[in-house]
């Protein structure tokens, strides 16, 4: 992609294209090197809003990867908190139906679900590991954000299984780190409500209601008066951006004074808006290497044909995996930005009190720029830390404190302490 990316010249390869994961399904990937002074790992994010959306423009083009689109459409400008600045970077639009993945069998969006999935992802890596053989001996690390807390730990606990078999391409998974997980829906749903009660987002007697209307311990919310009550929350916190409760809503770039916003210093609401306009301009896609069938729909962060009634198997809670994941020694993250209250902190921190484990590093602020990023809390086997004033999405959010976090779970270290606060090693 030589004509949009002349800005890129500190990068050692970039990399898009189709790879076949059998002989109906192609997935789409992005391969993102590291800078010159990156260390030789590489990670592979999951979807940012769920079943259906796009690791490629919800991730890479809006959140960490080195290049976002400007409000033109057509122009890119550089991300300077970029996650390749410390590690080599694998981007996967993952089902088919995803992005620029497709399947030639449409039985393939009808019966979808977190096994396929997996499946299909760790066929992918294989496939990759293949064409791209130096890259066997690298530390590999998985990340992702939102319903990856199902993806992400199903996907290490299945390459885990498969590493058992000598006969199979060994990938050197070390561990995972998944952002405002979807870890168990019951504390997802309860924490959720929690977190609007107390950050005023709905009335203290609206809460009460569903409390009362609503068994919230045990998932079942399908009585009437259970939806009246969840209908009322609903409408009571207006119309913003749960997935930042404190960001400024999308207008029109035609209709915005364009003095009022620096794109460079804060998370634009209307990126995606521009992404999706980019990813769908003919000479981008030929440079992309992508929809070289011509697709008969175009790009869309979040598709229409995988999720909903179509996703066959989901479990209510993905706990077991996690658990499974710290017994087999893997490094275990789990991040949380503050102020989503689509998966909210409240939600990780019940889901993180079920698993019961002991404290190893006592609850502690930590510091980018001098300044307080979020807490930690290091249990055995398993880091929490939280971002301050971040949304669902951290990296773009909270660009700088993402890939502060993102360089000391490649470390393994803890986060940075203020000289006050003793910190454990």
């Amino acid at each position: 992609m030589k004509s949009k990316m002349t800005q890129s010249t500190e990068l050692n390869q970039e990399v898009m294209t189709a790879l076949h994961v059998d002989n109906v399904d192609t997935v789409y990937f992005s391969r993102q090197d590291g800078l010159k002074e990156a260390d030789k790992i590489h990670k592979l994010p999951g979807q940012p809003k769920g079943p259906g959306c796009s690791s490629l423009g919800g991730g890479a083009m809006s959140e960490l990867g080195p290049f976002f689109v400007e409000s033109d459409r057509k122009t890119l400008y550089r991300n300077v908190h970029a996650w390749n600045n410390a590690a080599n970077i694998l981007f996967l639009e993952s089902p088919a139906g995803v992005g620029f993945s497709y399947s030639n069998r449409t039985t393939d969006y009808v019966e979808t679900g977190d096994i396929s999935t997996a499946k299909d992802a760790y066929t992918f890596l294989i496939n990759w590991l293949e064409r791209f053989p130096q890259y066997k001996t690298s530390d590999f690390f998985i990340t992702g954000e939102s319903y990856a807390g199902h993806y992400v730990p199903q996907l290490a606990n299945l390459i885990i299984k498969n590493n058992r078999n000598e006969n199979n391409t060994i990938i050197k998974l070390k561990g995972i780190a998944i952002g405002n997980a979807l870890i168990n829906e019951n504390h997802c749903v309860k924490g959720a409500f929690e977190y609007g009660r107390s950050h005023v987002l709905i009335s203290n007697e609206t809460y009460n209601q569903v409390v009362l209307k609503c068994n919230l311990d045990d998932g079942n919310y399908s009585s009437t008066e259970c939806l009246k009550a969840m209908q009322l929350a609903n409408d009571e916190h207006g119309e913003i951006d749960l997935y930042n409760i404190y960001a400024p809503s999308c207008i029109d770039s035609s209709s915005r004074n364009s003095m009022a916003m620096d794109l460079k210093k804060g998370a634009d609401p209307c990126l995606s808006n521009y992404i999706e306009s980019y990813l769908n301009l003919p000479e981008v896609q030929k440079a992309l290497h992508a929809n070289t069938t011509k697709l008969n729909y175009p790009w869309t962060e979040c598709s229409d044909l995988v999720g909903g009634s179509n996703w066959t198997d989901a479990p209510k809670s993905i706990l077991p995996e996690i658990v499974q994941a710290i017994n087999s020694k893997l490094r275990v993250w789990i991040y949380s930005g503050d102020v989503d209250a689509v998966v909210p902190v409240t939600a990780t921190q019940y889901s993180l009190e079920a698993l019961g484990l002991p404290i190893a590093t006592k609850w502690s602020p930590w510091y980018q720029n001098q300044e307080v990023g979020g807490y930690f809390v290091g249990y055995k086997g398993l880091t929490f830390v939280t971002v301050r004033g971040s949304g669902h999405m951290v990296p773009r959010d909270q660009p700088g404190r993402a890939l502060t976090l993102f360089r000391a779970f490649l470390k393994g270290k803890n986060l940075p302490v203020s000289s006050s606060v003793k910190s454990s090693s």
